[in-house]
């Protein structure tokens, strides 16, 4: 009975399924959600039945049955989409596909559009560009763009310049967030991995407003993306050894990509040199170390997405014995030598003078995709950056830092960018920040900044309109704040001396002893704007043209600085008096793609005119306690700075390149009218290349011309030796004669258990060890720059 009661039912079933009225209609669009922009030629397939969107991207599907189907939708260059729709309930429904997404900066490094702005040259440096600096630094790399050199201090403290400015006048990112890490120090160096990043860009100009309003001289970019391909994992490991320092670097990375969106990535670096050595002679107490890790770890969806990311950074570098000086007579001896006067043998132990780092980096972003309207972002990040430096000393405070300081940062920034017209898009966005500076008070020396509290609160608005497909322009406006709140003793003779005790009698909240406690508590109120166009002319020519307004309030070491700073083994003093920097910036670029059939070449101009331009000059020679020391003091004025980039480069055969490229500064102090100090001076760099499939060959020439124009800050001094008073001159301002110097670089790609998974390398730098002094090298005083170094280059792909 049972039995027959189930075959009833059966059979009523399959009779009323065989009679369902298969009739209905679903209409719709496949439409692009970034911009609403409707997709032709959009495939929708569902039961073997393939069907095609037309011209509007429309379509119509008929004779479907009241029941549920699962549509796949799919279009060039999309993620394909499986969308279930019940045909009882649904007879119109709208498609959409992620249409831009392998055009995303989250995606596509490689591409030649992605550009942070349209009206100022941008340059970059690739990963298989960067691996050729393995074991050095971010500014080493760096030397290779037109209009970027480097302020060192030896050979491995090393800060970018671009076009004459450097320090805080440069916004470094560093994946995203803004380093924070006391780049104020002259001799401070980005606590930064060169091997922690996939791509380094550098833009020169104050346009890049989202970043802040104080790039007077630019913006450096270095970003460290998640990958993108899904269901992978990859990764690599490279080891470098090099003969001068007779030291190496290892570094190795793994990236991991899943089906559902999530992808990982870490990364690990280690370093350990000793002493570097010039062609005549070791630089004593030049060893260096360092330790890195990165790890990142998130989802990246178009519609949405998060990201964790945190690295941590470690660095010991030694400072070049010889230039601290026991007393003036010494002093003026090594500053006026041609050989340093403390040479040691060649070792791998780091005593004082040295300066050790920690930084610290944590961040954790969300972003969300709105249909036809835009993309959303949110970002908070956290620093910690702790700075040691030794002096050198006796007894049981030998071991104990001069300069102990504690840095923290946390960031909040959120934009809105509206991209839903490509013609016409806008992005606004807020950032803030708060930071503390704490020194240890139990160095035993006084300190050279307080303790302070900086607060910074910014807003902008971008806005970028194409005109047509030669002619975009974009604009910009933002406004920032910023509180200086400080705690500081100053002597009382001290502070007459500088005039303080008129106009600056409030700050004074204690007194103890001969000093007074002072709280300078100052209020920054700055906005800055830009504006410039972007013009395709020609036979793949670009011609840009900006033009910005850009204000940097003057940092707590300018205003505040008091004391021996040590690692740099000069006496700065600081100003309570400054006012902000007001940069103009004209910057122009020619792009010719095509140059009448004679390769590329890129011409780039600038003229920037600073009001209230802060530098640092030499002054006198004190005699301290713990030696003599140069006192460099921070002044106020006006300053001029103009020059021009020149990039050219032609393929002379298919396997043979030639690049060359020449930078130019010039800077002016407009109210004493002299020229402005530390300029780099003219240099030229050029470079033969040669590749094929598998073998890369490159020599390279760099030349740096005599800087000619300096202010003369030399001066006098007594010395008394041997009971004999003699008067002798001190040439800080004496430049360095001009220097060529050759390096070669030669690579060759092997396979092993995957193609050209094995890159062995070789190269030599300064191939004739040549002896030479750098302008923009702060041990030039003391000693020659490094002699020839061989390194061995070995890069495995897994």
């Amino acid at each position: 009975m049972i039995r027959r009661a189930w075959l009833i039912v059966l059979l009523f079933g399959i009779h009323v399924l065989s009679g369902q009225q298969c009739d209905k209609t679903l209409v719709g669009k496949v439409i692009d959600f970034h911009d609403g922009v409707p997709l032709e030629s959009a495939i929708i397939q569902y039961n073997n039945t393939i069907i095609k969107t037309d011209q509007d991207g429309g379509y119509r599907i008929s004779g479907l049955c009241p029941t549920a189907y699962a549509f796949t939708i799919s279009h060039e260059n999309c993620n394909e989409r499986v969308i279930t729709l019940d045909m009882k309930e649904v007879t119109q429904n709208d498609f959409y596909l992620e249409h831009h997404y392998t055009d995303l900066d989250e995606v596509d490094l490689a591409s030649s559009q992605n550009k942070v702005t349209n009206s100022q040259v941008e340059e970059k440096l690739s990963r298989k560009e960067l691996d050729n600096y393995s074991n050095l630094s971010i500014g080493d790399a760096l030397k290779e763009i037109s209009g970027v050199t480097t302020l060192t201090s030896g050979n491995t403290i090393v800060k970018p310049v671009i076009q004459g400015v450097h320090s805080s006048r440069i916004i470094i990112l560093n994946n995203g967030v803004r380093q924070e890490d006391q780049e104020w120090g002259e001799e401070h160096a980005p606590n930064m991995d060169i091997n922690a990043f996939d791509q380094i860009k550098v833009i020169k100009g104050s346009g890049a407003l989202q970043y802040g309003g104080n790039a007077i001289g630019g913006v450096i970019i270095a970003e460290n993306k998640l990958t993108a391909l899904r269901d992978t994992i990859f990764g690599k490991s490279q080891l470098a050894a090099s003969d001068n320092g007779r030291g190496g670097a290892i570094n190795s990375g793994v990236s991991i990509g899943l089906k559902n969106g999530w992808a990982g990535k870490i990364q690990g670096t280690a370093k350990y040199f000793g002493d570097s050595e010039a062609p005549d002679y070791v630089l004593s107490n030049t060893g260096h170390r360092e330790q890195s890790f990165s790890a990142a770890f998130g989802r990246r969806e178009f519609i949405y997405g998060v990201e964790s990311y945190y690295s941590f950074y470690n660095a010991t570098q030694g400072i070049l014995r010889a230039s601290h000086i026991g007393n003036v007579g010494d002093l003026v001896r090594a500053i006026n030598n041609d050989f340093p006067l403390v040479i040691n043998d060649f070792g791998y132990t780091i005593d004082a003078p040295r300066q050790e780092t920690q930084h610290h980096l944590a961040k954790i972003k969300g972003y969300k995709r709105f249909k036809n309207f835009g993309k959303l972002n949110l970002q908070y990040s956290f620093q910690y950056n702790n700075r040691k430096e030794f002096d050198i000393r006796r007894g049981d405070d030998k071991d104990k830092p001069s300069l102990d300081l504690e840095l923290i940062t946390h960031s909040i920034e959120s934009n809105f960018l509206f991209d839903s017209s490509d013609n016409f898009k806008k992005n606004v966005g807020f950032q803030f920040s708060y930071q503390t500076n704490t020194p240890n008070p139990d160095t035993g020396v006084r300190r050279l900044i307080p303790d302070y509290k900086k607060t910074g609160i910014g807003a902008f608005a971008l806005t970028e309109f194409k005109v047509n497909d030669q002619l975009t322009l974009d604009a910009g406006l933002r406004y920032d704040f910023l509180n200086i709140n400080a705690k500081k003793f100053y002597e009382k003779d001290f502070w007459e001396e500088r005039g303080y005790d008129t106009g600056f009698e409030d700050l004074i909240i204690d007194e103890e002893s001969d000093q007074w406690l002072t709280n300078p508590d100052f209020d920054y109120n700055s906005i800055s704007v830009s504006g410039g166009l972007n013009y395709i002319y020609g036979n793949r020519n670009t011609l840009f043209f900006s033009v910005s307004v850009a204000n940097r309030a003057p940092n707590p070491v300018e205003l505040f600085s008091d004391g021996l700073h040590h690692s740099a083994a000069i006496i700065e003093l600081g100003d309570l008096r400054f006012d902000q920097e007001q940069a103009l910036k004209f910057s122009l670029g020619s792009e010719h793609n095509d140059f009448f059939d004679l390769g590329s070449l890129v011409i780039s101009p600038y003229l920037s005119r600073i009001r209230n331009f802060i530098l640092l000059e030499p002054t006198e020679v004190e005699l301290t306690t713990r030696g003599a020391f140069p006192v460099w003091e921070y002044k106020q004025t006006d300053a001029v700075l103009y020059g021009i980039d020149i990039d050219y480069s032609i393929d002379v055969l298919e396997s043979l390149k030639f690049n060359t490229g020449f930078s130019y500064v010039y800077g002016q102090d407009t109210i004493a009218n002299e020229p402005l100090i530390s300029i780099p001076a003219p240099s030229f760099r050029s470079e033969i290349l040669w590749k094929d499939k598998r073998w890369i060959a490159r020599l390279v020439n760099s030349t740096v011309l005599k800087q000619n124009r300096y202010p003369d800050n030399d001066f006098e001094i007594d010395i008394i030796e041997n009971n004999i008073l003699t008067t002798e001159t001190v040439a800080l301002s004496e430049t360095p004669m001009a220097y060529t110097v050759f390096d070669v670089f030669g690579s060759y790609v092997f396979d092993l258990w995957q193609a050209k998974d094995l890159t062995i390398g070789a190269s030599i730098t300064n191939i004739f060890d040549a002896s030479y002094r750098d302008y923009m090298n702060r041990q030039r005083f003391y000693a020659d720059n490094v002699g020839r170094n061989i390194t061995l280059n070995i890069n495995f792909k897994f």
